[in-house]
Formats: structure tokens, sequence, C-alpha cells
């Protein structure tokens, strides 16, 4: 692993272990790297850097290749021992034989049939406040990821929450919560003390 990828499994563990009393339904990675087509144009080569145990959530965005980069993740997962989620794609994950599917926020509302459809996946979500984690919940989903925790280039953050409010949502959350948004070897100390299950990076692993 490269520097800042130790750095950030580090502290994803000391997240994890702090948090063990927060069960989750399924075994749930420390890490998730996030694929994005302009910030990660390389995802397999990321993905092979991460540590036996994190997990990749690969987001395609329409993309004409996305069969052919699902299928070389899933190779790099099957070999490294990582969680492999796809982003929105059902039909890509059976496909691929991932471990399951994330959904965006919009979509979350659908995990109970896609939950009665694949029992044994993981399916993870996306959440940016205290009503979405609620639906997250009520939707039966395995791990919430909320975002943007500190300042992101995604043009999808609009404003960052900061440890502090990012805290008090983990604390009103009955699943796992991941921070997600600027998350790097960096900020992410400033997590230690918030309760999240687990960090989740794009540019931090990059």
């Amino acid at each position: 692993m490269d520097p800042r990828t130790t750095a950030l499994w580090r502290l994803a563990l000391t997240l994890a272990r702090r948090t063990r009393e927060r069960k989750a339904s399924v075994p749930l990675p420390p890490l998730f790297f996030i694929t994005d087509p302009a910030r990660t144009p390389d995802p397999e080569g990321i993905a092979r850097r991460l540590p036996e145990g994190a997990g990749v959530i690969y987001r395609a965005f329409g993309a004409t290749d996305a069969a052919t980069i699902a299928a070389a993740l899933r190779r790099v997962a099957t070999a490294r021992g990582l969680i492999l989620l796809i982003g929105a794609d059902e039909v890509l994950a059976a496909a691929v034989g991932a471990d399951g599917v994330h959904l965006p926020q919009r979509l979350v509302h659908h995990g109970p049939r896609l939950r009665a459809r694949r029992p044994d996946w993981i399916v993870t979500g996306a959440a940016h406040d205290a009503c979405a984690l609620h639906d997250a919940y009520l939707a039966g989903l395995d791990a919430a990821l909320v975002s943007p925790v500190f300042a992101s280039r995604s043009p999808s953050a609009l404003g960052q929450l900061g440890p502090i409010r990012f805290a008090s949502l983990v604390r009103q959350a009955r699943l796992p919560v991941y921070a997600l948004g600027g998350v790097n070897s960096r900020t992410a100390r400033r997590l230690l003390s918030t309760g999240a299950a687990g960090l989740a990076a794009i540019d931090g692993l990059a």
C-alpha cells in the first residue's frame, strides 16, 4: 500500500474497532473506495493497492465500458479479498458476481424489493440528512454513506456537515454510518470520536 492508503486504512480500522457495538446485519469493510469517472480514472489500479477486507463501490454513471471495468474490479476483488458493490445497477452487479449494490439517495426506497430478490447481497445507500438516514433504515439497508462531511469536489456536495453535525447524525442513525466527502488521511483524524462505522473516500485514495 502507498502511505496515504495505509494511513487512511489504519484510521478506518480504529473507527471500526471503536464502534463494534453498532452491530451490522452483515460483515462490513472499515473502508470503502468509491470510484468516479473523472476523479479516479484508474479504479483498477487503486483497487490493487487496497488491503484485504476493504470495499470498492463501482459507479459507472452510464459508461459504455461499464461491464468491462466491473469485471476487472471483480477479478481484483477476488484476488485481494475485497468487497465489491456496484452503484445503482442490480443487473450489472449480478452479471459480474458482485457482493451487492450501493443505492443513491433517490433510489433507497428500492431497498426492500432488492433485498427480497437478493437476500445474500450487501446493500448500502447514500444519505445527506437525518430523514434520509431514517429512510435507509426503514428500507432495510445494511449501512448508509453520509456526505459531504468535509469540503468535496463532488458536484453534488452543496455544503459540508463538519465532524460535529456528522457525529449528531451518527448518534441518531439506527444503522451503521460511513463518513464520505473530503475524507483523507488528514481529515479522517477528526472523525475518530464520531461513532462512525468506517470511512469512504474518492480523492483520498486516488
